[in-house]
């Protein structure tokens, strides 16, 4: 789920700098275009690392159910961001892999 949640911002973050990137040059692979608040909310709660409830015996899996949705949420916010020739492809890539995840919620999820 960790897996899920860095690419979803690393593609948050792609979408993100490439909308910057029309404007004006910003280096490759940093957080120039996040705000700096967010950037350190982001990283105090990677060093957390996953969240217990991710873990707790939850047989319907609700909470996994919960999270895959509101990582959706976030891609199709950072999609609605970017130039609209980019947006449709963006969307659709948000959309595969919240399929790809929840077509994967009847397998065990590896512990970290």
């Amino acid at each position: 789920m960790a897996t899920l949640t860095r690419i979803l911002c690393a593609c948050a973050l792609a979408g993100a700098a490439t909308s910057a990137s029309a404007q004006a040059p910003v280096q490759a692979g940093t957080d120039a275009t996040v705000n700096p608040t967010v950037a350190r909310q982001q990283a105090q709660e990677i060093a957390r690392g996953d969240p217990p409830r991710w873990y707790r015996d939850d047989p319907a899996q609700q909470t996994l159910r919960k999270e895959l949705g509101a990582a959706l949420q976030e891609a199709q916010n950072a999609c609605r961001k970017v130039p609209a020739a980019e947006r449709k492809s963006c969307m659709a890539e948000a959309r595969a892999t919240w399929q790809r995840e929840t077509a994967q919620l009847g397998k065990p999820m590896p512990r970290q």
